[in-house]
């Protein structure tokens, strides 16, 4: 802090001595330890609260980040609520549809089509809107599964 030797201190010591006399100077001595001692304190406690304002901040700019990476969650849930209420709704369409299809058995097309033996073949037009559905689908789940996010 201050460049003092040690010739440079026992010329202040004899100043002191001096001016302030042999018995007055271990009580000046004592109080200017005690008013360094304060000012020390003081001066440790100025950068303690500092420290502390600096680590508030610290923590509202993580809270802050906190808050819109909840946001961001909140959002993309949203978003993933609407794409499934879009293809629940397309797809009880197309349950729809096959509803009205009567099988010579007399049984739901739903219950029968897929890999069973005695599915009825679709028809073109159907077969064409259960592909539309499916690429409809696909194209959805690529968009949610593919898409490139910021990182930090």
């Amino acid at each position: 802090m201050f460049d003092i030797g040690f010739s440079e201190l026992v010329v202040i010591g004899l100043v002191a001595l001096v001016v302030v006399g042999p018995k007055r100077l271990p009580v000046a001595t004592r109080t200017l330890g005690t008013l360094v001692g304060r000012a020390q304190r003081y001066v440790n406690d100025v950068k303690s609260d500092i420290q502390r304002q600096m680590d508030i901040e610290e923590l509202r700019k993580v809270q802050q980040q906190v808050q819109n990476v909840g946001q961001e969650i909140q959002a993309g849930v949203q978003r993933v609520e609407t794409e499934v209420s879009a293809v629940t709704s397309d797809l009880s369409q197309t349950t729809d549809a096959w509803e009205g299809f009567e099988s010579s058995e007399s049984t739901p097309v739903s219950r029968q089509f897929g890999t069973h033996i005695h599915a009825p073949e679709p028809s073109w037009s159907e077969q064409q809107e259960q592909r539309r559905i499916r690429e409809r689908v696909r194209g959805r789940l690529r968009k949610r599964f593919h898409v490139k996010r910021p990182r930090d």
